[in-house]
């Protein structure tokens, strides 16, 4: 039996209403969430639409071997912070910090003794960060989360919520640091990986498998894959610590990227919740 005119009619309504809220929920999944990205005005309606949490993603100009760019932090960074803002809902993204502790500079230690390294004084990544807060509250934002991809800074990233959260009490605002974030990118994944047959020998703590993995897996053009496909076995002395890059994948690197935006989107939903 063919369908009447009115059934047909409201079948159309119905297709009709259908396209309009794929297209409205398209639309909301490609909607910048990066400041940078943004107009002024479009950050003062986005706040007056509910979007008061920012992500404060921390990157840092060091090296990481001779397969991985200097700027492998700052990469990944920005790219899981706007999956984790995403995944929240209702945040947006600050810019990425690239200027964090690496070593001394006079001498060089650390990482500063590969060319390319840029570091700053403890002191001044702590208050870098303590402005970046500031001037965010000051906009409006209630809730502001550092999320730090390196673990040299790991500790500052927590005296600087120490100190603001005691500086705000009251005020309704909150500064946060999950640990959550790079306790999974590190530990997190290492188990992970560790899961799948792969030896801590091989996982490594620095531009190693792990490090790689979760690099072709969000930023594959900051690695130079065709020199590490020819690489011998790496070393200390390339930058590459605890480890061996060579049997990296992006299939790998997915694995934790998924897990640091799953339990990082977990972490700050729980601690908005808790106050």
């Amino acid at each position: 039996m063919f369908p009447s005119f009115l059934s047909m009619a409201r079948l159309a309504r119905g297709g009709l209403a259908c396209a309009l809220l794929a297209a409205a929920a398209g639309a909301w999944a490609a909607a910048p969430v990066q400041l940078e990205d943004l107009t002024w005005t479009e950050v003062r309606d986005a706040l007056a639409a509910g979007k008061t949490t920012v992500l404060i993603p921390i990157g840092g100009m060091e090296q990481s071997g001779p397969y991985l760019t200097l700027g492998k932090h700052d990469a990944r960074a920005r790219v899981l912070a706007e999956r984790i803002a995403r995944a929240l809902g209702d945040a947006l993204v600050a810019p990425v910090v690239a200027y964090v502790p690496e070593g001394g500079i006079h001498p060089p230690t650390a990482h500063m003794r590969f060319p390319g390294t840029i570091s700053v004084p403890p002191e001044v990544f702590e208050k870098t960060l303590e402005a970046a807060a500031e001037s965010l509250r000051a906009h409006g934002f209630r809730t502001i989360v550092l999320l730090g991809d390196h673990g040299g800074y790991q500790a500052s990233l927590r005296r600087v919520a120490a100190r603001l959260s005691k500086l705000w009490a009251g005020s309704g605002a909150r500064l946060l640091a999950p640990r959550a974030y790079y306790e999974t990118s590190s530990a997190g994944f290492d188990a992970l990986l560790r899961q799948r047959g792969y030896a801590p020998g091989e996982i490594g703590t620095h531009a190693a498998l792990a490090d790689t993995s979760l690099q072709l897996a969000l930023a594959p053009e900051s690695v130079r894959r065709e020199a590490l496909a020819h690489a011998e076995a790496p070393g200390p002395g390339d930058g590459i610590y605890g480890g061996d890059p060579r049997r990296a994948s992006a299939e790998l690197g997915r694995l934790g990227a998924e897990a640091i935006v799953a339990r990082t989107v977990r972490a700050i939903r729980e601690e908005r919740a808790a106050r």
